[in-house]
């Protein structure tokens, strides 16, 4: 079985990266016909391509256009495969309880919520899946109008942590206890508990197991505001947060002064969207306080970065600009000053 599974991950990937979504389509279906299990075909075949997509597009090996056009065509295999008609036995037992499966509020990152979607149905949830990006708000009044034992909150971008902690916060507040999940929660779920989550799973298999021994139990709610976790925008995170523009600006100068583009190259390593994406995981890490979070983040880059030819040193120059405008922030200059001594280049 293991070499069948190994077998049709391989074939998946290929339709998806080639763009051939009805080739995957029969890719799938042939492996049920071939007996593989519907849950082991959603978790370990078809999410595992979905990783290696991602892999390869982090090595260069596939633009961003083709990895998008593979997450689609993965997303459209879990779809047929909620409609095949030899899964519909896997339905016919009781009820176990009403569900809600939503990203944050920002994330668009939308496969891991719609797998633990198709996962929880063929557990025997009745399951609400709101999609991406779904505003803290409107989830709320879902919440209020459906009832549902728990809400499972996928982010996978750790930049909406302080998005994921106010959903995770008026959630409780109606009564509704939260399973987070997805990368942005980190490997150990150290963020998830930080934020105070109810629960936290590191993939659709485990949080299946987790609610099928019983939903987290609703917070006894005793006052206007009980069971709301602290506030973690300190000072600094508040300035990171009203300066962002202003240091996106400033280290798109410098660059440009240090970093020049080579005549004839195509500039990917230091737009304006990159030096704001540092910004966002500086002001994440900021929010949890934790350095390794931006540490984490910056080797990505480098490893991204060096996969398209891009100099390390193009990274190096804006964390170097963020120091130098940062100055007045102690704790935030901490963060950049661990991520600029493990960057392959060594110390400033």
């Amino acid at each position: 079985m293991k070499n069948e599974i190994e077998r049709c991950v391989e074939t998946l990937r290929a339709a998806a990266t080639a763009g051939d979504e009805y080739a995957a389509i029969d890719a799938a279906r042939a492996a049920l016909d071939a007996g593989v299990p519907l849950e082991t075909l959603l978790i370990d075949v078809v999410a595992v391509a979905q990783a290696r997509v991602g892999l390869d597009w982090a090595a260069n090996r596939l633009t961003v256009a083709q990895e998008h056009t593979a997450t689609a065509v993965h997303e459209r295999v879990l779809a047929v495969l909620a409609h095949e008609p030899a899964v519909r036995g896997h339905r016919s037992g009781p009820d176990r309880g009403r569900l809600s499966v939503a990203c944050v509020d920002g994330e668009w990152h939308t496969f891991p919520a719609r797998l633990l979607a198709e996962v929880l149905r063929l557990r025997g949830w009745q399951v609400d899946y709101l999609g991406a990006h779904v505003p803290t708000a409107h989830l709320v009044v879902h919440v209020h109008r459906t009832a549902p034992v728990a809400v499972a909150l996928s982010s996978s971008i750790a930049t909406r942590l302080p998005a994921a902690h106010a959903t995770i916060s008026a959630c409780q507040a109606a009564g509704t206890p939260v399973l987070a999940g997805g990368a942005a929660f980190g490997p150990d779920g150290r963020y998830a508990r930080l934020l105070g989550a109810d629960a936290w799973a590191p993939d659709a298999r485990a949080a299946a197991d987790l609610l099928d021994a019983g939903p987290p139990p609703r917070r006894a709610m005793t006052g206007l505001g009980a069971g709301r976790r602290p506030h973690l925008a300190g000072p600094e995170y508040t300035a990171l947060t009203e300066r962002a523009q202003e240091l996106v600006r400033g280290v798109m100068d410098e660059l440009d002064e240090h970093a020049p583009v080579a005549e004839g190259q195509e500039p990917t390593g230091h737009t304006a969207e990159d030096v704001a994406y540092v910004v966002d995981y500086l002001k994440a890490a900021a929010y949890v306080n934790d350095p390794g979070l931006f540490t984490s983040f910056t080797g990505w880059m480098a490893h991204v970065l060096t996969a398209r030819g891009v100099p390390v040193r193009v990274l190096a120059v804006t964390l170097d600009a963020l120091d130098v405008r940062l100055r007045d922030l102690p704790l935030t200059r901490e963060l950049i000053v661990r991520a600029r001594a493990a960057l392959p280049d060594g110390p400033r």
